[in-house]
């Protein structure tokens, strides 16, 4: 029978990696059997604004399109100002054209009971009448505006809001990238200097650890 061997090879275990800013330590990762942990440590700043961003984005989604009794007042009151400003607009406008029709007709008819007057007067009326329809239509388009608008500020903030969070995981993201190249980094270094035909050394490795920073 003929004799058989074996061989193993030995692969070295995965680094924890660590990255850090300043002195301060961003991200780790942390090999636990067969699995891989990354964790980022988010500053107060950071975690305020990322549990800001959740908690709102988490109270407007389900709501976006529902309106309170506040936001609706607060339309309302808008609209009124308007219509104020619009009868405001009219009446000084079309006044004095009935205030000079009627002492124009008094001074030389020495009475209102005439054609001309009441002639002059259906027109000033008809046009007051169509100035009035106007403004009608004009409340009815800038409620419509004003809703529209109101939604509008609300989905900004919502992409605002998700970007926020987006931006926070995707700077998670890279730090905890980071921090396993680095580890990688010294596995491959501690690899390579094992062996005694290795041309790697000191410079080389820290050539590595500063392209990931």
């Amino acid at each position: 029978m003929g004799k058989t061997s074996s061989q193993t090879t030995y692969v070295a275990p995965l680094a924890d990696g660590s990255y850090s800013i300043n002195g301060v330590t961003k991200a780790t990762t942390k090999r636990s059997g067969g699995t891989i942990k990354g964790n980022y440590n988010m500053n107060k700043y950071e975690r305020a604004l990322y549990d800001y961003a959740q908690k709102t984005l988490a109270e407007i989604v389900p709501n976006i399109n529902t309106f309170s009794d506040n936001t609706m007042n607060n339309i309302q009151a808008q609209l009124n100002a308007y219509q104020n400003q619009g009868e405001q607009n009219i009446n000084s406008m079309y006044a004095p054209l009935l205030y000079n029709l009627k002492n124009d007709i008094a001074s030389r008819f020495g009475n209102l009971d005439n054609s001309m007057f009441l002639d002059n007067l259906n027109k000033i009326e008809y046009s007051r009448g169509n100035a009035i329809a106007q403004l009608a239509e004009n409340i009815l388009a800038k409620r419509n505006e004003l809703i529209n608008d109101e939604l509008s500020n609300r989905y900004n903030l919502i992409n605002l809001l998700s970007s926020i969070q987006g931006q926070s995981n995707s700077t998670a993201m890279s730090a905890i990238t980071a921090a396993l190249n680095l580890a990688n980094s010294l596995k491959a270094t501690n690899s390579v200097n094992s062996s005694p035909s290795s041309g790697f050394n000191l410079q080389s490795m820290l050539s590595l650890m500063n392209a990931f920073l």
